[in-house]
């Protein structure tokens, strides 16, 4: 049984690892795994994370995308098996680690300034 634990672990561990540093504000594209009948396909998700949230097994992440004139929000879970990889696309600069502000901004006001940090 604590084989079992610990094998579980190391899985929730490597699916996490796979995970590029992000934060609120930043611009992800999520490759997810979609099962229909027999098939499988990857469905990419391109939009804003608005938070994330808790930490370990049990974290989750929020992307925002507006479809359509439609705002959008999809919640993944960190460790979640139908992930398949998540894309660092753009850094964005914002001051709060939830930003539900956004939901109420359309158009050029709810842009998000980029990062002008380069990485060496």
């Amino acid at each position: 049984m604590s084989n079992l634990i610990s094998i579980v672990e190391q899985e929730y561990a490597d699916r996490k690892s796979a995970l590029p540093e992000f934060k609120a504000g930043d611009t992800v594209n999520v490759h997810v795994k979609i099962k229909e009948g027999n098939k499988e396909r990857i469905q990419q998700y391109q939009g804003v994370v608005i938070q994330r949230k808790n930490s370990g097994n049990g974290e989750s992440f929020t992307v925002r995308k507006v479809s359509n004139g439609v705002g959008v929000e999809r919640i993944f879970p960190a460790v979640s098996p139908f992930i398949d990889k998540v894309e660092l696309i753009r850094k964005g600069v914002v001051r709060r680690a939830r930003i539900f502000y956004l939901r109420d901004k359309k158009g050029k006001s709810a842009r998000i300034k980029e990062s002008k940090k380069t990485e060496k």
